[in-house]
């Protein structure tokens, strides 16, 4: 298939699938807030727990908000450790328990606290001179990992680019801040949609080497970094709009 050929089938599933969007998706969660202070904070959280089953997710979430209320953003900068980790010691996700949300509730508060908003946070670390987000995503998970000891546990929670992850839940954290439309949020400012790196999970993986996009088959950041150069020539402005198309569907034997 040419290049001109697969830029119009991903852009009629784009087309598509951004009126469709599965309501069980956690990011429709945000769309019930309205102070962009609440949505990149509880949008984080999410984030970070965007792994295993949706609906897994969802209720987790559910359960979190009873706990917090809508105003995610007063919980978190006046969390009290000694007084309010009594409501999230029970809650645990898979392999994370209350303790972890515990202390990623605490580095969130550290974060807002010195930069006034987690946007504020990337920035510094960002230079909009650079290719693409990588750096400022390093710097950005280091400083919000500082206050922690190491735990291994965590390396999951906040991974690193400097370790060639793929950052798969982050770039998707950054797709939802930085991009503006039916499905994402935009609600940072300050951060160009080109310099956004695909989310890299097994579908995008699977289909991007179907579809013959790239030749690198490594699922690491590398991939991702790769992967979005190449949809940059299908929409140099917004790459990661295509993160849709080779995520949510299956690709048809047909165009192959």
């Amino acid at each position: 298939m040419t290049d001109k050929k697969l830029k119009k089938y991903l852009d009629g599933i784009y087309k598509h699938y951004r009126k469709k969007h599965s309501s069980k998706d956690p990011i429709w969660t945000l769309h019930r807030l309205d102070d962009p202070r609440d949505i990149e904070l509880l949008g984080f959280i999410i984030s970070c727990y965007s792994y295993g089953q949706v609906n897994v997710i969802n209720a987790f979430i559910e359960r979190l908000l009873k706990i917090t209320g809508s105003n995610i953003y007063e919980f978190t900068v006046n969390f009290s450790k000694s007084k309010d980790k009594k409501h999230l010691q029970g809650m645990y996700y898979r392999f994370h328990t209350g303790a972890h949300l515990i202390a990623l509730i605490e580095i969130l508060k550290k974060a807002v606290i010195k930069h006034g908003s987690l946007n504020n946070l990337f920035l510094s670390h960002y230079n909009e001179s650079d290719e693409n987000i990588v750096n400022g995503l390093a710097g950005f998970t280091r400083e919000l990992k500082s206050p922690l000891k190491a735990k291994e546990s965590f390396k999951h929670f906040i991974p690193e680019p400097v370790t060639n992850s793929a950052c798969k839940r982050l770039n998707l954290y950054l797709r939802w801040m930085v991009r503006k439309d039916e499905i994402d949020l935009g609600v940072w400012q300050g951060i160009k949609r080109s310099k956004l790196i695909i989310p890299l999970d097994i579908h995008v993986h699977r289909n991007a080497l179907k579809l013959n996009l790239i030749q690198r088959r490594s699922p690491d950041l590398k991939f991702a970094v790769a992967l979005t150069s190449k949809l940059k020539q299908f929409d140099p402005r917004d790459p990661v709009k295509y993160d849709f198309a080779l995520c949510h569907t299956g690709i048809d034997k047909a165009i192959l």
